[in-house]
């Protein structure tokens, strides 16, 4: 069972000479945005669901499925430079940075083109503004090592929400 904590993992020798690694305790993993396509290594703060048993979530297990808190800041860092906006901000409406002064014509101009397909969901600007993201582990940390997943949004993250709430 793979816990909350300092990299721990062990190499199984499993049949025909393969390996296993296991993971002991994990703290951080590779989580993908797919609206954004943007994918950063991030901190594992908590696991906050599990759909199988509430006792993962009180022995902070992680296992494929468990809907856990991530560390927002490597995906704001990259949509503030990617869209030259400030999310997650108290306010209602993000605002521009105010070094566009700083940068190249060029530059500016190839943001100015991202801003017009930009939309973020206002539960996730909501997420950013707290700090931390809710993402689901879709890789199985005790046979390969990691713990991967992706960024929950849309009537996904709706859903769990509601079941978070219930409890």
């Amino acid at each position: 069972m793979t816990k909350i904590g300092e990299k721990r993992v062990h190499p199984v020798r499993c049949r025909g000479g393969n390996m296993k690694f296991r993971a002991l305790r994990l703290d951080t993993g590779n989580f993908s945005w797919g609206t954004e396509v943007c994918t950063r290594k991030v901190r594992v703060l908590d696991v906050t669901y599990n759909a199988s048993n509430n006792e993962l979530v009180r022995t902070k297990t992680l296992v494929k499925g468990a809907i856990v808190l991530i560390d927002a800041h490597p995906f704001k860092e990259w949509y503030e430079s990617h869209y030259g906006l400030k999310i997650g901000l108290k306010q209602s409406a993000p605002s521009a940075t105010d070094d566009a002064s700083k940068k190249s014509e060029r530059v500016q101009r190839k943001i100015a083109a991202r801003q017009k397909d930009r939309s973020l969901e206002q539960p996730l600007d909501h997420q950013f503004a707290s700090g931390r993201l809710l993402a689901k582990v879709t890789s199985r940390p005790g046979q390969c090592g990691r713990c991967d997943g992706v960024v929950l949004e849309g009537p996904e993250l709706a859903f769990y929400q509601k079941m978070m709430a219930r409890k």
